[in-house]
Parts: structure tokens; C-alpha cells; sequence
């Protein structure tokens, strides 16, 4: 059973991020950042642009309710190929 355990234990459960994933995962968490600071800061932002400082926060949380689907897709994906591959190389 201990052995079992370690194999588990060292077996990768998620594919290796690729350089496209990491860019959209940094590209979130900028946006949420972004968000967060507007949201904070929607009084200055409504004294410099006016009734638009209220499109640049709606206009933030779309862009990000869009690439959220898409980054979670991607990662599935990717770690089902992974998983995929660790099997077959495991039943040669």
C-alpha cells in the first residue's frame, strides 16, 4: 500500500502549463486586478471619463467572463492529453 501511495504521490496530476495557458491565466489575473483597482477607484475614474468610467468596469468583467470558458477549456484539455499520454506510457 505505501508504495502504491508514493506512486500516486509522484505522479503529476496536471499537464505542464503551456506557454499559450500561462499567458491567458496572467492575462486573468491582470484583468481581475484591473477590475478590483476600478471598482475601488470609480469615483476618480467617474471625475476624469464621466458616465464611461461604468462601460470600463462592465467592459472588464466581460472581457474576463469571456476568457475564463476559454483558459478552463484549454487547461482541460491539456491535462486530458497529459493523463492520456501518462497511461499509455504506463501500459507499455
Amino acid at each position: 500500500m505505501m508504495v502504491t501511495l508514493l506512486d500516486w504521490l509522484k505522479t503529476p496530476m496536471a499537464a505542464p502549463e503551456t506557454p499559450t495557458l500561462k499567458i491567458i491565466r496572467m492575462a486573468i489575473l491582470g484583468i481581475s486586478i484591473a477590475i478590483v483597482i476600478s471598482i475601488v477607484a470609480i469615483d476618480p475614474l467617474r471625475a476624469v471619463i464621466g458616465i464611461g468610467a461604468g462601460a470600463v468596469v462592465a467592459g472588464l468583467l466581460l472581457v474576463l467572463a469571456a476568457l475564463v470558458p476559454v483558459y478552463f477549456t484549454m487547461k482541460t484539455r491539456a491535462d486530458d492529453a497529459h493523463l492520456a499520454a501518462l497511461l499509455a506510457e504506463t501500459e507499455r
